[in-house]
């Protein structure tokens, strides 16, 4: 579906090597940031106690802070969970100070600011099971960027795959650096986004790694420049739809999900943005500077020129 199709193509390559330069500026301004400031890790990761506290009227956050912020305890987050009559806190685990008393502390604070508040959940999470939850969620980013790696070099010439690859890599620190440089919570949530943003974005990148091949077979006049910006150009339709539409549902979340889905929703704002920009200038240019050719893609281009091969002619 096209609700516009552009007539002539945009020479996206001959400006590749400008925005290169600024991509790989931002990237190593992430590794900086990651490297010196470090992710604000979440209870989850560190280890302490999730408290979630209801009262029967709207809660005053100032309020409940300042009680709280006198029993001397710090990095204690407080939000509204769910509604304005919930809060959430956050209590990182105290130096000499055991965790019931630290819970019980906290919640005589609270009594005092109001005395309707109800304790609905206390979860202590220790420092052993946050490192575990650390280890398997490096795991799981390891293990899903070795799956793209296999699936591309699988689906792909090499080239295409390393150009994927590198796409991919470049939107994840990027999105770590923003929560470094801006020091916001690192939780379990966001790290699904990120999860989440490797898929998406080796979906946009796939899409128009498509098209460059489908152009090699049909078009046997253009250059490897000409060929990737027609493809670029030709697959911008549907990239503003998939993507519109996807921004605008991430975007609601964000300004109206609120603080539970907040850096979640940022963090897939953050990667859906850079995942376009990385699929089209990243991905593609690296592709175009490794040297990809028509001569390696001719075993497809043979098996697209056999009439018995039931995907000759797919057009992506």
């Amino acid at each position: 579906m096209e609700f516009f199709k552009i007539r002539r193509d945009i020479a996206f390559m001959r400006h590749a090597l400008i925005f290169n330069v600024i991509s790989l500026i931002t990237f190593l301004a992430a590794v900086f940031f990651l490297t010196t400031r470090g992710l604000n890790l979440s209870v989850e990761f560190t280890g302490g106690t999730i408290m979630e506290v209801n009262y029967p009227h709207v809660v005053d956050l100032n309020l409940a802070r300042e009680h709280i912020a006198s029993l001397g305890l710090k990095d204690i987050e407080i939000q509204n969970f769910g509604s304005a009559q919930d809060i959430m806190i956050r209590l990182p685990a105290a130096k000499g100070l055991a965790n019931e008393e630290q819970n019980t502390r906290v919640i005589n604070a609270l009594k005092q600011a109001d005395e309707t508040a109800q304790v609905r959940r206390t979860e202590f999470v220790g420092p052993q099971v946050g490192d575990e939850l650390a280890l398997d969620g490096l795991k799981a980013l390891g293990f899903v960027i070795l799956g793209i790696m296999l699936y591309l070099a699988v689906r792909f010439e090499w080239k295409f795959s390393v150009a994927a690859i590198v796409a991919n890599l470049h939107d994840v620190i990027i999105i770590l650096g923003f929560f470094a440089a801006f020091q916001w919570e690192f939780s379990l949530p966001v790290l699904a986004a990120v999860l989440a943003v490797l898929g998406y974005s080796v979906n946009e990148s796939v899409v128009i790694f498509d098209r460059i091949r489908e152009n090699f077979r049909r078009f046997r006049k253009m250059n490897t420049q000409e060929i990737i910006d027609n493809a670029i150009t030709s697959t911008m339709s549907r990239t503003i739809i998939t993507h519109g539409c996807t921004q605008l549902m991430v975007l609601s979340m964000l300004f109206f999900g609120g603080p539970t889905l907040h850096y979640f929703a940022l963090a897939l704002t953050i990667g859906i943005l850079f995942g376009i920009y990385s699929s089209v200038f990243v991905a593609a240019a690296i592709a175009m500077w490794l040297g990809i050719k028509r001569e390696d893609l001719m075993k497809s281009m043979k098996n697209a020129n056999d009439p018995d091969d039931p995907n000759s002619g797919a057009v992506v």
